[in-house]
């Protein structure tokens, strides 16, 4: 199977469908769920400081690519800056993110949170930090480090904020989405904008597979519920980055390019939209 791929702003192709690895910190299943992910087509790995699995990854491709005739520049690697590190201690974040994954270059490098851990949010020097981290990868990115970069967790004031001032535009967006929370304002702007919208907690952290509607809709496209919840996003050109750790799933979560959702279908999953956050952490009233 071949992913398809967008072509982000900065001129790097980015596979659509990439495995989510949070909270795969054991060696041995993440090299389990990798291995089946390369099997099955993906392309495209997110990691990030935070889930302490950068080294794990980095050690498990290195093992990995050579048995499925592949190489580094084969696959698509995101990983993030903790945050920790914003500001001032944002090079060396970088810099341990390239040390820990052991490659001379990562393809798409994020802010994951818009706030300084620490600080309470409505602490003004966080746009101050956020400033300084941005600075710190936008020299990785003219030095070829970071391929591309972008952001996470960010509000529409955040992203506003960081157009007005910075040199290289952020290439994505990485946030929560699904149909109880699409996000229209923030994909309106990332279209209107350039940047391109890449969803995670696609399946409500496993509570949308047991939503009612998506169910019945599972009942006669004859598709599982996570498929149908990765295809009402891919069919938008949304990219995703689904994760588990049992084989049986990351193969069935890649079997999500050879058919399509019909208009009601996907309208009535779209009529879902609440507001609901499955990610409880709030970004939003960080200042």
């Amino acid at each position: 199977m071949i992913v398809p791929s967008v072509r982000l702003m900065s001129g790097t192709q980015m596979p659509l469908l990439g495995l989510g690895t949070y909270k795969l910190q054991d060696h041995e299943q993440l090299k389990q769920s990798v291995s089946c992910a390369l099997q099955a087509g993906y392309r495209a790995f997110d990691t990030a400081a935070v889930y302490g699995n950068e080294a794990h990854l980095g050690q498990v491709l290195k093992e990995l690519l050579p048995k499925y005739g592949l190489i580094r520049e084969d696959v698509f690697i995101i990983s993030k800056l903790a945050p920790s590190d914003h500001g001032l201690r944002a090079k060396e974040g970088c810099l341990r993110s390239l040390e820990q994954l052991d490659c001379e270059y990562i393809d798409l490098y994020l802010i994951h949170w818009p706030g300084m851990e620490g600080l309470d949010p409505e602490d003004s020097r966080h746009s101050e930090y956020r400033a300084q981290s941005w600075a710190t990868l936008e020299e990785f990115h003219a030095s070829g480090q970071f391929k591309a970069i972008g952001v996470s967790n960010y509000t529409a004031k955040h992203i506003r904020e960081l157009l007005a001032s910075c040199r290289v535009p952020p290439a994505v967006l990485q946030i929560e989405c699904q149909p109880k929370l699409i996000q229209r304002e923030l994909r309106d702007l990332c279209m209107e904008t350039g940047i391109h919208f890449q969803a995670y907690s696609s399946l409500g952290k496993g509570a949308l597979l047991r939503e009612p509607e998506v169910m019945d809709i599972v009942r006669h496209c004859g598709r599982t519920p996570a498929q149908v919840l990765l295809r009402w996003a891919l069919q938008q050109g949304i990219s995703v980055l689904p994760r588990s750790s049992q084989p049986s799933r990351v193969l069935e979560n890649a079997q999500v390019f050879d058919f399509k959702l019909n208009e009601t279908d996907m309208k009535r999953l779209d009529d879902l939209n609440c507001g609901t956050r499955f990610c409880k952490r709030d970004f939003s009233r960080i200042a």
